[in-house]
């Protein structure tokens, strides 16, 4: 959600600005801008929609100056118009923000009873206007950007440029990320080291209400309370292979594509030798006697098949919760609670405000993608998920990584509470170290699948059905599916089917039905055939054995390979990409970057 990008450097910036956006497009937006100085005058190009608009205007309407900020928006306060284009420039000042200013409503009155006139329906423009007014009032840029920083409430990541300043970018964060970039006489700001990457290959995370004064010199950090602080630097990596879409037409084929891998790598950093490995001693389930788990979207799903694991593997209490809703309830924590976080980004805003509300209650372990994230660095244990860079905003790598992950720590715990013997424990764990390879096999229902979604594209509503571990894969699949390609559908549990969602079902109504044959296989086939029998179109997802016994009669059948029933849903995750990914393509929707959704959502 929103990306920054700011240069203090010795080339013309305004292109180098563009370049940087584009590596922050997998977060989704609707409008792109950028702000130079040059000269000593202040000057923006903004545009709507995709970064090549904005492209183009500057073909036309050029740029130059070799200090500038830029800014792709995901809209929240005011349509996606040019005129609510960042960066917001009021005067001798123009920001570009991540996040949500709470209280700009009243900064808003403030500033029109001293003259000041907003000309957007932005929260962001408050924060320019603020500046603006300190500087009329005679403080110095820094002085006027600090003061306005202290006005505000909400979270944000800014970087504000002033007229007659081209060696200077006030940075500041509180809730959203933001990095400092450093280099050789030049200098960087962006919200995701990814898009500083191609510049440096050196950062330092801003930590929660940090702000900067950059100049090409260094930066000088202050912390909350207004104290010169020091912040450590890390080196960064930047893999182009993983840039690449590699012959995919999307980032999300490429990314579907390389889960046998990036699971080959789960089991590598976990498994050394066969060896069940987590980093020191952590995560110990000796003297846990309840679980909380706890994340958004498609983590969120991941937590719920892990909750099936943990229980019936380590025989644990689970609790399930969404970020957005779990600490508004105020759950009860204890020093024998774990609570599990997961994040693909470790800068969801919803889950690091709900890690926060459980900070020094309970024990604390994150499950991430982005090992230098806030959420991360704030865990008393971080475990990678190590599926490298995911652009499509639609999880796909980091849901199946997630889920490897979490496999492992439910087998750490049943180790850890003696709950399976050790042949037992050598047989899961040689049922996960065989999921690469059959989820290798699944990607060729691709085709297949090609064949049906055109006639699925033509659906205005769908169901998918699960049950035990397979309904959250039937919530995942639905997710996935309005996600890419704005169908309605929804996920069930297949015993919920006689309890209201089978008054939907009639020839128009496609009906997926997700179900290995499992000790759950009869009951979830006895559910579909009451689908059937209403005239319902049923596409089963099942194995050799299942459309043996069930398939006769079913609009469609995808075979998936025979697996751990266990851990089936790993597996059968990838045809519900695949159903999800070529329906849009059959819908010529936008698979990579859906309308309305951002990758990562630093917002409330």
């Amino acid at each position: 959600m929103c990306g920054i990008v700011g240069v203090l450097g010795n080339h013309e910036v305004a292109p180098i600005l563009v370049e940087a956006l584009k590596r922050l497009e997998y977060r989704g937006y609707d409008s792109a801008g950028i702000a130079t100085v040059n000269d000593g005058h202040l000057d923006r190009r903004r545009a709507v929609g995709k970064l090549i608009n904005l492209s183009d205007k500057l073909v036309h309407e050029p740029l130059r100056g070799k200090s500038g900020i830029g800014h792709t928006r995901w809209a929240t306060h005011g349509a996606p118009n040019e005129g609510n284009a960042h960066p917001h420039k009021a005067g001798p000042v123009a920001v570009v923000h991540n996040g949500i200013i709470e209280n700009f409503g009243r900064l808003r009155d403030e500033l029109q009873a001293a003259g000041f006139t907003p000309e957007t329906q932005t929260d962001t423009e408050t924060v320019a206007l603020m500046a603006q007014m300190f500087m009329d009032g005679g403080m110095k840029p820094v002085e006027a950007a600090f003061a306005a920083i202290d006005r505000l409430e909400g979270a944000f990541a800014l970087a504000f440029l002033f007229d007659g300043e081209q060696d200077l970018i006030v940075a500041a964060r509180k809730g959203s990320p933001l990095a400092i970039g450093w280099g050789d006489g030049e200098m960087f700001v962006g919200s995701d080291a990814f898009a500083l990457a191609p510049m440096t290959d050196r950062v330092t995370y801003l930590e929660e209400g940090d702000r900067a004064v950059v100049t090409r010199k260094g930066a000088d950090i202050f912390d909350a309370r207004g104290h010169l602080v020091s912040r450590a630097s890390v080196r960064i990596e930047d893999n182009d292979g993983q840039v690449e879409k590699g012959g995919h037409k999307h980032w999300m084929s490429k990314e579907i594509a390389e889960q046998p891998s990036v699971l080959a790598d789960v089991l590598a950093h976990y498994l050394p030798g066969g060896q069940l490995t987590f980093p020191g001693d952590a995560l110990d389930f000796t003297g846990i006697d309840r679980v909380v788990m706890v994340a958004c979207g498609t983590g969120f799903y991941s937590c719920f098949v892990a909750k099936y694991w943990l229980e019936t593997l380590a025989r644990i209490p689970v609790e399930v919760d969404v970020a957005s809703e779990f600490r508004y309830r105020e759950p009860p924590l204890s020093e024998r609670t774990l609570a599990i976080f997961v994040s693909q980004s470790g800068e969801t805003a919803d889950t690091l405000a709900a890690m926060r509300f459980a900070a020094g209650k309970c024990r604390i372990a994150s499950v991430v993608n982005v090992a230098q994230s806030t959420i991360a660095r704030e865990s008393d244990l971080a475990l990678p998920i190590l599926a490298g860079r995911e652009i499509s905003v639609a999880s796909t790598k980091a849901f199946t990584c997630q889920l490897m992950v979490l496999a492992l720590m439910a087998i750490k715990a049943a180790s850890d509470r003696g709950t399976l013997t050790q042949d037992a424990l050598k047989g899961r764990i040689a049922a996960l170290s065989s999921l690469p390879a059959l989820v290798s096999q699944a990607l060729a229902v691709g085709p297949q699948i090609n064949d049906l979604a055109q006639e699925l594209s033509e659906a205005h509503d769908i169901l998918f059905l699960g049950r035990g571990a397979m309904y959250p894969l039937a919530l995942e699949g639905a997710l996935k599916l309005k996600e890419l390609s704005y169908i309605h559908a929804e996920g069930y549990a297949s015993g919920e089917l006689k309890h209201g969602p089978i008054a939907l079902i009639d020839s128009h109504v496609p009906v997926i039905v997700m179900a290995p044959s499992d000790a759950l296989f009869d009951k979830t086939i006895s559910n579909m055939q009451e689908v059937m029998a209403r005239g319902g179109k049923v596409l089963l997802v099942t194995d050799a054995a299942g459309a043996e016994m069930a398939g006769h009669g079913c609009w469609g059948v995808i075979r998936m390979p025979e697996a751990d029933p266990m851990f089936a849903p790993v597996l059968y995750a990838i045809p519900a990409q695949q159903i999800a990914y070529h329906t849009a393509i059959a819908k010529g929707t936008d698979v990579d970057q859906p309308r309305n959704l951002a990758k990562s959502v630093t917002v409330e």
